[in-house]
């Protein structure tokens, strides 16, 4: 596919992109209009409300009446609730019993748990806004358990993504043909990203299709590794929440015989499982550093997965896909 070509479909998605920043500066000259009135609905109450409406007595008391016996009882109750409240002191739900807290916590004994260990990444791909960590973590959990499917890329971006837009088959079909065919890492790609000032949750419902697919294609991506004999070693980065995973895939022919080797650095301590048809190579490192598995290819044009896990930061492992072909 010639560039030409990438740019045209390119500048297709970024449209369906772009239209979301435009409707949101239209509703904002709207709201400008209306904000350019101090305040309308207090001035209409002001005008309805602010003199007492006529024929009508203002209601009053003669000393001694109703408001001082209100007062009255309100400070024997007062006074009654505080001293409640010093002889039996209110507990929290989780106490059942009067506790004792220290004034500042000591910083050793903060123990900050990040909410998803593989979260990080999100950071790494090319999209004109964050999405919501709740949406990326749908996704990348979609795109492990199809890693390995063997159904084409675009019907697999469209069952990555279909559970976050039910009935929209059609509709996402359509953006996932823009998205194959754009190349988002190319430099006019990264120049003709739409820029968008609206929050993931504000975009139209297309503009939320068109990045959540374009997430998608960049993580299925990032976890695929086709190697082979002509394009041998592979490297790929995974950021998380401890720091970055570094990968170095190795293709290696020896004789009549072929190894897959994959070599990591890990930032915390981690487990590798590298995994064929009924062959598997497990390592494990107690901290961080390098770490590395290999496994004998016992058949070609075999799809392997590497599961790491990182015990500290998350308990579900990330899987690769690796390709291996002659």
């Amino acid at each position: 596919m010639n560039s030409d070509s990438e740019s045209f479909h390119y500048q297709l998605l970024s449209w369906v992109l772009a239209d979301t920043a435009t409707t949101f500066e239209s509703s904002s000259v709207d709201r400008q209009e209306i904000d350019g009135v101090d305040n309308p609905l207090k001035q209409a109450t002001t005008s309805t409300s602010g003199q007492p409406e006529s024929g009508v007595k203002p209601q009053t008391f003669q000393l001694g009446e109703i408001p001082t016996v209100q007062e009255r009882f309100q400070a024997v109750l007062k006074r009654r609730l505080q001293l409640q409240i010093q002889n039996q002191p209110p507990l929290f739900p989780w106490e059942t019993q009067l506790l004792d807290y220290p004034d500042y916590a000591d910083e050793q004994s903060l123990v900050l748990v990040p909410a998803w260990g593989w979260v990080a990444q999100q950071s790494k791909l090319n999209l004109p806004i964050a999405l919501p960590e709740s949406i990326f973590r749908q996704l990348l959990e979609k795109c492990q358990v199809l890693l390995t499917s063997s159904v084409p890329l675009g019907a697999k971006l469209v069952q990555v993504v279909e559970e976050l837009f039910p009935n929209e088959g059609q509709a996402l079909n359509d953006i996932a043909g823009l998205v194959l065919r754009s190349n988002y890492r190319s430099p006019e790609t990264l120049e003709a990203m739409p820029n968008i000032q609206s929050e993931y949750i504000d975009l139209k419902q297309r503009q939320q299709m068109a990045l959540s697919l374009l997430a998608a294609k960049q993580l299925l991506d990032n976890l695929t590794i086709p190697v082979s004999l002509t394009n041998p070693v592979v490297e790929r980065e995974w950021l998380t929440s401890a720091g970055i995973l570094k990968l170095k895939v190795e293709y290696q022919s020896q004789g009549q015989t072929l190894k897959l080797r994959v070599e990591g650095k890990l930032p915390t301590p981690g487990i590798f499982t590298l995994k064929g048809q009924g062959t598997r190579a497990v390592g494990q490192s107690a901290s961080s550093g390098n770490l590395s598995v290999e496994l004998h290819c016992q058949q070609f044009n075999q799809t392997y997965t590497l599961e790491v896990d990182f015990p500290e930061i998350e308990q579900q492992p990330l899987v690769f896909a690796i390709n291996p072909t002659t």
